[in-house]
């Protein structure tokens, strides 16, 4: 009898497992019914009026006759079950350029590539007696999920402190805003400890990258230059900024966006998830005792 009672919840939850799947497919099914669209391909930047202001934004220093314009190598990055990180080049042109050749070293670029900004704990802990412990924590809002810098040469022979500063450039620039209502009361001693910890720990993971000489001239106005952003990074927008100087001197702005997008079967499953979490959580719990009962049934000895 109690075989039998088992059975039957275990084929109950199954077809609602199945009755949830079928869903899933069939919101899948209709969404690739619809007839495919060509995909244009990623479009360069360039200043047009008509282009919108978030997707591409142009600042030029006045009295500067040089311009600088830049793009991504793929405006949008389609991150599935199998991402395991990827490559976005940046590259761009140097309108009326005045550098002789590519080794002068007339120009200097710097790129900023920043991830989604989000809150951030972080907690150290003490030995207290014989046990380590979180003994105090500090909070902080807006802090980038990924943040590249990429340069000619190193920042400090390219723009001031002041600049930099006020731009958001550089792991001791880095826009981190100490959240409201602490959980303890905090110096500012302490508060720059915990931001440096934080850097190290985003380093640590790869998510927070400083590479001077990474940026190449490959001609008198064309330069590029290579990101790594891991299999760990955050799923959002993305906003890169170029700047080009020229003696310690800014002489124009570019900022162009990419975004990270799920795709396939992880994004029907996140949907599903953030949706409807209560479903979520039955189906996930229908699942593991039918792979309990069907492991139980497989595996059980016979009687004798």
């Amino acid at each position: 009898m109690c075989a039998r009672l088992c059975r039957a919840a275990a084929l109950g939850m199954t077809a609602m497992l199945a009755a949830t799947l079928l869903l899933l497919g069939a919101g899948e099914g209709e969404s690739q019914t619809q007839p495919p669209r060509k995909r244009a391909p990623a479009p360069v930047a360039k200043e047009n009026t008509q282009g919108s202001p978030q997707e591409v934004r142009r600042e030029q220093q006045p009295g500067a006759r040089e311009s600088v314009q830049a793009d991504v190598s793929a405006r949008t990055v389609s991150v599935t079950s199998s991402f395991n990180g990827t490559e976005i080049v940046i590259f761009g042109a140097v309108d009326n350029s005045q550098q002789p050749s590519a080794e002068s070293g007339y120009y200097d670029v710097v790129i900023v590539v920043e991830g989604v900004p989000g809150r951030v704990v972080a907690r150290r802990k003490n030995n207290v007696a014989g046990l380590w412990l979180n003994t105090s924590s500090a909070t902080f809002d807006a802090v980038p999920s990924y943040y590249a810098v990429a340069s000619t040469r190193p920042l400090d022979e390219i723009a001031s402190e002041e600049f930099r500063a006020s731009h958001g450039i550089g792991f001791q620039h880095l826009r981190m805003t100490p959240a409201f209502g602490q959980a303890q009361a905090l110096s500012t001693e302490d508060l720059k400890e915990f931001r440096t910890a934080v850097i190290r720990l985003k380093q640590k993971d790869g998510l927070y990258v400083q590479d001077p000489y990474s940026v190449a001239f490959i001609g008198r106005s064309l330069f590029r230059s290579a990101i790594e952003l891991p299999a760990n990074v955050t799923v959002g927008p993305f906003t890169t900024r170029v700047f080009l100087f020229r003696d310690e001197k800014l002489l124009s702005q570019y900022s162009v966006r990419l975004t990270l997008e799920r795709e396939g079967l992880e994004r029907h499953l996140h949907s599903f998830a953030f949706g409807y979490p209560t479903l979520y959580g039955l189906a996930t719990v229908a699942i593991a005792i039918a792979a309990g009962l069907l492991a139980s049934t497989v595996f059980r000895k016979p009687a004798h």
